[in-house]
């Protein structure tokens, strides 16, 4: 019997298998473990597949998932049978006998293990090969579709006269098919290697030949093909320096030949190909000569021709033949540069006059001020800083929000003419929720409600300097007429909500209580099976979409809801625009989404990234940047796309109809862009020229508005775009704004920008492009180029020259009463009658408030400048017209500057005071523990709208007492804007 005690060094513990119910534990679990990780891998496929057949575009899903599929397969089987079968041939060209030395001796070991699993080894090698290459194949999707989809551009390369289509849809893939050719054959030649070592066929230490004649030719022909492809790579480079990007003087983003590359390295990669055809060649004969001894002469030679033709002799001419007429050696490819680039980035019809920035001498001042009223509709409603006062005055509940930066839109007058308009959407506020909980979160508050819109020409005059609203309140009422008010879909929507279920929904919250409904759109995926149940909360990480009696016949959830991501994963070859902007369009809320597509591949056309030059002041926490680190040198605006907030539609409709990038894609998937002739007269009046695309152009205009090649080498013309004069260190947007260039009969919505000369601050040039879909003239660049030496203010200057101004200083002390706030507005330019016209409007924040009012105008014009309360009493004193107000900062004998009033109007200070406790009250309301008291909130509100009331009737009486003048309706304009315009203190 065995000793089961324990003996003098303590008791034994016996150590044996595991009991068969641990075993069967174990591997029950081991099962589970991967049914569930297949099943997590079965919920993200068929979710997706369930989402978009739901927004009808299975058929994005489908192409794309079996080009992937297919070029998995396919390349992974490649890769697989091409490692594995060089294997397989050194095993089958071993060596007979092995020669005993003690190299062999110590690798019969390893043979010996390997044996019985050299099966298993050799399918595990090819098995894993194949997966890596098949995952890295599948990634080049868009490679393959471009490549077997393509179409001509109808415009060839100046230097090998090639269809740009070659370089933008051909080339790629040659370089993808090359790059793999690469990777297949130095993995079969290592393994190829290991195994000939192994089985004797090459030999380090051991007596007699390092190889066998079959591990030479096998070896040799591995490095033929090898070579083969290293000239086929050199072929493939002559073209790329057509697409190669490079620094040179001119520009940072050089692309394409220069003298070095046509002259030195085009010859050199010819010859380099043929030395390498005639290398391999020569690998390729030792099937027959069996020595190494020519393959290896040779290969040195390709070598050190690669080091003496490809490295020194272009570093030679451009040393001794290129540095010392650098200009004149380099014209002919700046030009071919300068117009592909203008080409590739659609700026070639910029139409650039010459502008003298200076209004005539002795020009008729009030023919200058009628001018003003019909050059341009100004706007003195800034988008980018009335957000707040949109927030405050018609968020209603405190579950609703609007965007920080508003957009602008265009919608028509009770006259029938059209206006500049501000535009919100009131959308779900997530933070704003009451009561955080999974069905407050995912099924009670599901959507926001209604458009709020304002004129931006005008203030309201009930209320000192509050947006005059063509459509607010909730539900919604004014001049847009009826419309589907609800807002499922919006830039603020971003988590999933089930609706259609037995839970119902908060509409909105009246006097007379909540109102509740249930989403009847077409919209959403069915949660009624089980399956999909289940598939939706392995997705999503949430167990109760399972067992939640909250939903139930008809529940569907609704998922990817902003806009961006919705045209994203339907056209994930399209590149989308950063702002998104709404629209009422035949009584829906429609999203209007611009979107581009774009190549890395148009020969000559210097490069961009787009994230860098789309980024401006509004990109700085505000709006998102374009496809941040795309590099791109060729870009259309071919897409307009639309989302319906109520039930998340998208339609794509062709715009650019013959850009050949977008054909392509048209081609690999046939049916989802709707053409152009598709889109409708009412969306038509609302679609604009998109920002992102006017960034672009901007920033390459400011070189490539020269098109003389010693210009553009001497780089004396070169303009930047100047600071936004309000928000240091980042670039001034784009503004919208309706106006008149001067070779223009009537105004039109328009796109502009200011560009000052490089490295100083006076005014270089102004830009607009017609913005106006309906517009004949639609997407035509202007440019005023003002002389070199011009002394006309650009926007830093401008701005400076307001701030500095003692009078304007005494003025915003007075305004500002103790602790309130002046924030500026963007500062608009205008041509006007042979000068430029600039206005900013001037926003007062109550103290401790969020509350901006437009309070004041500021307008310069040469060396005139007003500060008013109104936009035409501020152009009639710059034009002459009245004299500035008394503001009393100063005695009539002239003398001195006095001292601000110590104390307002006391009926003001009052008024001022009550909205500050009404805007109080209506915040504790909404804080209330108990939940929000929208009773106390509403009455709040009406306080606070009174309060407002008082003050701005004191502020006119005031005002009528002083100057003997009203306020007036503020009418006039600014245009849009950035933030971070605040003055603490002092004027």
């Amino acid at each position: 019997m065995p000793d089961r005690g324990g003996g003098p060094t303590g008791p034994r513990i016996r150590v044996g298998r595991p009991s068969r119910h641990i075993r069967n534990l174990l591997v029950t679990l081991g099962v589970l473990a991967v049914l569930a990780m297949l099943f997590v891998m079965f919920a993200g496929f068929w979710t997706d597949w369930l989402w978009y057949r739901s927004v009808h575009y299975s058929s994005v899903f489908t192409t794309t998932l079996e080009t992937k599929i297919g070029l998995f397969f396919v390349f992974g089987l490649l890769m697989s049978a091409a490692v594995g079968t060089n294997i397989w041939l050194a095993y089958r060209l071993r060596p007979p006998l092995s020669a005993m030395s003690l190299e062999q001796q110590s690798l019969d070991r390893y043979r010996s293990a390997i044996y019985p699993y050299r099966a298993w080894v050799l399918l595990a090698v090819t098995t894993l090969v194949g997966l890596i290459a098949g995952a890295s194949a599948a990634g080049q999707w868009r490679t393959w579709l471009l490549w077997v989809n393509g179409v001509s551009f109808h415009t060839k390369d100046p230097q090998f006269h090639k269809d740009v289509s070659f370089y933008a849809f051909d080339l790629p893939w040659y370089r993808f098919l090359l790059g793999f050719g690469f990777a297949a054959t130095v993995l079969s030649l290592v393994a190829a290697v290991l195994v000939h070592y192994l089985y004797g066929g090459l030999r380090i230490t051991s007596p007699g030949a390092r190889a066998t004649g079959a591990a030479t030719g096998h070896l040799s022909v591995l490095l033929g093909v090898f070579v083969s492809l290293k000239a086929v790579a050199y072929w493939l480079d002559r073209y790329g320096l057509a697409v190669k990007s490079s620094g040179f003087k001119p520009t940072r983003h050089w692309t394409g030949l220069r003298y070095v590359d046509a002259n030195a390295y085009l010859p050199a990669k010819t010859i380099l190909f043929c030395i390498a055809v005639i290398c391999a060649g020569l690998f390729f004969a030792t099937l027959w000569r069996r020595t190494w001894q020519l393959p290896v002469i040779g290969f040195g030679l390709m070598v050190l021709s690669a080091v003496l033709i490809g490295g020194l002799y272009p570093a030679i001419v451009q040393k001794f033949q290129v540095q010392p007429n650098e200009q004149a050696k380099e014209a002919p490819y700046i030009r071919k540069n300068i117009e592909a680039t203008r080409a590739a980035y659609g700026i070639d019809g910029a139409k650039v006059a010459d502008y003298k920035g200076e209004a005539p001498r002795g020009a008729d001042r009030k023919e200058l001020r009628a001018e003003a009223d019909t050059t341009a509709s100004l706007r003195l409603l800034d988008p980018n800083v009335v957000s707040p006062t949109f927030q405050q005055l018609q968020q209603i509940r405190g579950y609703y929000g609007f965007p920080e930066t508003l957009d602008v839109d265009r919608y028509p007058t009770p006259g029938g003419g059209e206006q500049d308009t501000v535009v919100g959407l009131r959308e779900l506020k997530l933070s704003g929720i009451p009561e955080h909980n999974w069905i407050n979160d995912h099924f009670k508050y599901t959507h926001g409600y209604g458009v709020v819109a304002a004129k931006g020409t005008s203030t309201s005059r009930d209320r000192a300097g509050s947006p005059d609203f063509i459509e607010d309140d909730l539900p919604a009422q004014g001049q847009l007429g009826p419309y589907q008010q609800r807002v499922y879909y919006g830039e603020k929507t971003t988590q999933y909500s089930i609706v259609g279920g037995p839970q119902k929904e908060l509409d909105y919250s009246a006097d007379s209580g909540e109102k509740t409904f249930t989403y009847d759109g077409d919209s959403g995926v069915s949660l009624s099976g089980a399956v999909n149940r289940a598939a939706f909360a392995a997705k999503l990480g949430e167990p109760k979409i399972l067992y939640s009696g909250a939903i139930g016949k008809g529940s569907k959830i609704l998922l990817k809801r902003t806009p961006k991501e919705r045209v994203e994963a339907v056209a994930p070859w399209l590149t989308i625009d950063g702002d998104a902007y709404p629209a009422v369009v035949d009584g829906r809320i429609k999203w209007i989404v611009d979107a581009y597509t774009t190549t890395n591949g148009y020969p000559y056309a210097s490069r961009t990234t787009l994230g860098d030059t789309t980024a401006d002041s509004l990109t700085d926490g505000q709006r998102e940047v374009v496809a941040q680190q795309n590099k791109v040198n060729y870009i259309r605006n071919s897409v307009k796309a639309t989302v319906d907030a109520y039930d998340g539609k998208v339609t794509l409709y062709e715009w650019d109809t013959r850009d050949p990038v977008l054909k392509t894609w048209k081609k690999a998937f046939p049916g989802t862009v709707k053409p152009k002739s598709a889109i409708s007269d009412s969306l038509m009046r609302h679609l604009r020229y998109p920002q992102d695309l006017f960034k672009v152009q901007r920033e390459l205009l400011t070189r490539y508005h020269v098109t003389n090649p010693v210009t553009f080498y001497s780089g004396s013309e070169v303009w930047q775009i100047p600071d936004d004069p309000t928000n240091k260190g980042n670039n001034v947007p784009p503004y919208y704004l309706s106006m008149r260039m001067p070779d223009q009969r009537q105004r039109t919505f328009s796109l502009t920008t200011t560009f000052t000369p490089n490295s100083r601050d006076n005014l270089g040039a102004f830009m607009a492009v017609d913005a106006d879909a309906q517009s004949g003239g639609y997407g035509g660049i202007r440019i005023l180029k003002l002389p070199p030496n011009s002394p006309v203010s650009g926007p830093q200057q401008v701005q400076a020259k307001f701030n500095s101004d003692d009078k304007i200083a005494n003025k915003l002390n007075i305004l500002k009463r103790g602790d309130s706030e002046i924030e500026y507005g963007n500062l608009l330019t205008v041509p006007l009658g042979g000068g430029l016209l600039y206005v900013e409007p001037v926003y007062l924040r109550g103290a401790n408030t969020n509350l901006p009012l437009l309070r004041k105008v500021l307008v310069s014009y040469g060396d005139k400048t007003a500060f008013e309360d109104t936009l035409a009493k501020a152009l009639n004193v710059v034009f002459g017209e009245e004299p500035p107000s008394d503001t009393g900062d100063e005695p009539p004998d002239g003398g001195g500057t006095p001292e601000p009033p110590d104390s307002a109007d006391p009926t003001v200070r009052q008024a001022l005071k009550d909205a500050q406790d009404a805007y109080d009250a209506g915040q504790k309301a909404l804080r209330d523990p108990d939940g929000p008291d929208w009773t106390a909130y509403q009455k709040a509100q009406q306080d606070l709208k009174a309060a407002l009331d008082r003050a701005e009737r004191a502020e006119r009486r005031s005002s009528d007492q002083q100057s003997g003048q009203g306020g007036g309706d503020g009418k006039g304009g600014a245009g849009t804007g950035g933030t971070g315009r605040r003055e603490e203190g002092g004027g």
